[in-house]
């Protein structure tokens, strides 16, 4: 999934982010960054599952 992919690198991205801060703040703030990016990314993907399951049921039950 690219999109589950470009959250993914976002928060590979943040937490790198926050290794090399210096200021609390900043390292903070990033580490929030992260948080939410994966987040996001386990709700996109969870989405997409529950979107698949639900696109099979309603095929299942079309008359053919």
């Amino acid at each position: 999934m690219a999109s589950s992919h470009r959250k993914t690198a976002a928060t590979t991205q943040a937490a790198a982010d926050a290794a090399t801060a210096t200021l609390d703040n900043v390292r903070d703030r990033y580490l929030r960054a992260a948080k939410a990016w994966d987040e996001m990314a386990s709700r996109a993907e969870k989405t997409a599952e529950r979107r698949a399951v639900n696109e099979d049921a309603k095929m299942a039950a079309e008359p053919a």
